[in-house]
């Protein structure tokens, strides 16, 4: 396994490439879709400054995006006493800056980082979550959630759920548009390499969303595994942390605040369904309590 030092310059590198492949997609995705539906140039400026918009929101204000998405809120010191000193604690042990701390209020049990580095650091974790793990256990989630801070994974994930939902919104802007204005034909004398740019524009359109989206997956799941492991390195329990993530695979209820955009930023994949799970962000919770009990 690499080292924290490496996996942190990987990361940065990782974040560069996204911002600037994203860019890059955006634009050749715009221009085949405006080729294919006839849309003009405008399509292909306005998809420019979109990117470049959504990109700096990103890295700036992608942790605040995420936690109005989220409805949480301040956690106040004495009312979630434990969770703060936990937090507290546990920082100084990672040898990072404590980070802002957030809750939300649902029955639902996860928890989430998020920030552009670990200076710009917030931790969020459910009310369910909250009031039905013992201090050990949350000890547990808490380490795999810092651990995502020290190696830089919260920016890299940001900036991917934030970019991902705006693939998105941009798609449904120019579906929009065709409607409203009518995309005319291309006439017959294209050739073949026209007819070719059409079908790949028609399919951009349907599946660009779903390609950004399998993107993240690959991304994301790999990271899990090396927070588990980071998770224990720092709190020397594995018991907490696999306990805790049986307690909350066992939690029925759903985070209804969840977006596939951000369902890679928590702990475990926000979703309950079986369908949603053949897409899930995060590997199998059985295949990391198998890998955590390898560590006892």
């Amino acid at each position: 396994m690499i080292n924290f030092y490496e996996q942190v310059r990987q990361n940065k590198i990782r974040s560069t490439i996204i911002v600037v492949g994203f860019i890059t997609f955006i634009l050749v995705a715009a221009y085949l879709i405006s080729y294919a539906f006839n849309l003009g140039s405008e399509f292909l400026v306005g998809a420019f400054i979109f990117s470049l918009i959504m990109t700096l929101l990103s890295y700036y204000s992608g942790d605040q995006i995420v936690l109005n998405l989220n409805q949480a809120i301040p956690a106040d010191r004495d009312k979630y006493f434990d969770f703060y000193t936990v937090v507290e604690n546990l920082s100084l042990a990672n040898q990072t800056p404590m980070p802002k701390i957030y809750v939300i209020e649902t029955p639902a049990m996860n928890a989430f980082a998020t920030g552009r580095d670990p200076q710009h650091a917030i931790v969020c974790a459910t009310t369910g979550l909250l009031t039905k793990l013992n201090r050990t256990q949350l000890e547990g989630v808490i380490a795999h959630e810092l651990s995502h801070i020290k190696n830089y994974d919260i920016r890299l994930m940001m900036i991917v759920s934030v970019l991902i939902g705006s693939l998105s919104l941009l798609t449904n802007m120019i579906s929009r548009s065709m409607f409203f204005r009518g995309g005319r034909d291309r006439d017959n004398n294209s050739g073949n390499i026209g007819i070719i740019l059409t079908l790949i524009g028609f399919l951009l359109l349907i599946f660009s969303p779903l390609i950004a989206q399998l993107i993240q997956l690959a991304i994301s799941r790999r990271r899990e595994f090396l927070a588990d492991a980071s998770a224990v390195k720092l709190t020397r329990q594995p018991s907490g942390l696999i306990e805790a993530l049986q307690i909350i695979g066992q939690d029925p209820n759903i985070l209804t605040s969840a977006s596939t955009a951000t369902a890679s930023l928590y702990i475990t994949n926000p979703f309950k369904d079986k369908l949603s799970s053949l897409f899930s962000t995060h590997p199998p919770l059985a295949a990391r309590i198998k890998a955590l009990r390898e560590m006892l």
